[in-house]
């Protein structure tokens, strides 16, 4: 797409639209410094040193635009690897436009999405996985969702990958040797040696992929859905843990008929409350509607919070609710709702893991609810300190790295020939440079930066 286009001088604003004190102005290329020349009289920015700030006025074919400050950061030492010079300016809108009008005129054009972070790609300043680290962190909506780009952004996964590829590097370059004297017979690749390597490398592998659930909890959120028959308390336990009135709270059964759904941060992670509409048999066209979007909810769910209010519930309902739930095989909690109005559970309640109760009108035990909840998000977290996959792409390509290591496997138990083996050693190094970047097609990057927001 734009890759041919990489000696252009481009800008973008490098700060949210919107009014603020200050906008930001990121302008890059090997023409930037005598761009931004042209609208900052004051001085010469072409003889300043890198890393220093200037301020004065910013003037445009004799139309005074702005005063601001010159951040100007000279080549290679730049976020691109390219002369990069930030416009702090005020933060109006019409000022930011009437700048980038005025650098566009001067001889820049605007930035396409993501096209200063390939910049930094294309120069070597961070590899493909650290890129898109940069943009996951800018997504982030949790502190543990931005601590995890910010381990990758410092290259702590793609240093895991390296290892990984420079060890099968070590047996690729010792069974190529062997391909050069395959008329002698000779091996000089240990055969045990890979062996053990590549169940290293499985074990590792196996570990990175399995924490691809609990990178989707920490990038995504946990999905929790609020669950049961109407009027047992579902809306007020959505406010309750909320601390504030978002759901409709009525005595009028399916009052709730559409799902309502928010997000709250508990210990760093994210969660998404969905609040649905009480699970029973209704002839009104619209709450039925309501309710089969409260089951497909309940399918998509993390994690299921099913609500009984004690004074009502009966041991049918009780126990047909346990053996739905346990069925679909993920975790729930039973709450017990308006447990000031009853203190003492039914007999046929015996308390458990799984069982809680509550009151989500006098907010009674819910810190303790909001402590189960994030107990069982982090069951999903794969122990030991190594990286935590939450890009798809990067889990697509690990799966195929796994299967390429089985071929290995398999063709050391089957005792192949080099070639063979020197073959399969290359399709796992393929999948590793796709994670890192170093193997790449114009149409995967030009997807990846994409989905990046325009001045990153």
């Amino acid at each position: 797409m734009y890759y041919q286009q990489a000696d252009d001088t481009i800008a973008a604003p490098a700060t949210p639209q919107g009014m603020g004190a200050i906008a930001v102005i990121r302008v890059s290329g090997k023409q930037a410094l005598q761009i931004v020349n042209k609208l900052f009289p004051s001085k010469d920015l072409t003889q300043v040193p890198s890393h220093t700030l200037h301020v004065g006025k910013l003037i445009w074919q004799g139309q005074w635009l702005d005063e601001g400050v010159i951040s100007v950061f000279k080549s290679p030492r730049s976020y691109t690897g390219e002369d990069v010079v930030e416009i702090s300016s005020h933060g109006s809108p019409v000022i930011v436009q009437r700048i980038l009008r005025a650098l566009i005129e001067a001889g820049a054009r605007m930035a396409l999405p993501g096209e200063f972070t390939l910049r930094a790609f294309l120069h070597g300043k961070m590899d493909l996985a650290q890129a898109e680290a940069v943009a996951d962190l800018i997504a982030a909506e949790s502190e543990a969702a931005a601590q995890n780009a910010l381990r990758h952004i410092r290259g702590g996964f793609s240093a895991e990958l390296q290892q990984l590829r420079n060890q099968l590097l070590q047996f690729a370059a010792l069974i190529e040797l062997e391909l050069d004297f395959s008329e002698e017979d000779v091996a000089f690749a240990d055969r045990d040696a890979l062996q053990q390597l590549i169940e290293q490398i499985d074990k590792h592998v196996q570990q990175l992929l399995q924490s691809y659930a609990w990178g989707n909890v920490v990038k995504h959120g946990f999905q929790v859905v609020i669950a049961g028959k109407p009027n047992v308390g579902k809306s007020t336990l959505l406010n309750a843990l909320l601390n504030e009135n978002r759901a409709i709270v009525s005595d009028i059964p399916g009052t709730t008929r559409d799902t309502v759904e928010e997000f709250i941060q508990l210990n760093g992670l994210l969660f998404r409350l969905i609040d649905t509409a009480g699970l029973r048999i209704t002839e009104d066209v619209v709450e039925q509607i309501g309710v089969a979007r409260t089951h497909e909810k309940i399918v998509q769910a993390d994690m299921v919070l099913y609500l009984f209010d004690i004074t009502q519930v009966n041991e049918t309902e009780w126990e047909e609710a346990r053996k739905w739930l346990h069925e679909l095989q993920k975790p729930y909690l039973l709450l017990i709702n308006k447990m000031d109005l009853q203190h003492a559970l039914p007999d046929f309640i015996h308390p458990d893991a799984q069982t809680m109760m509550i009151s989500a009108q006098q907010r009674i035990q819910l810190d303790a609810l909001k402590n189960r909840l994030v107990d069982m998000a982090q069951q999903s977290r794969v122990q030991g300190e190594g990286s935590i996959v939450t890009n798809a792409r990067h889990y697509a390509a690990l799966q195929k790295l796994k299967l390429d290591i089985q071929d290995i496997r398999t063709g050391l138990q089957q005792n192949l020939s080099s070639d063979l083996l020197a073959n399969d050693i290359r399709k796992c190094l393929h999948d590793l440079g796709e994670i890192t970047g170093e193997v790449t097609t114009e149409d995967m990057l030009d997807y990846i930066f994409s989905h990046f927001c325009i001045g990153k």
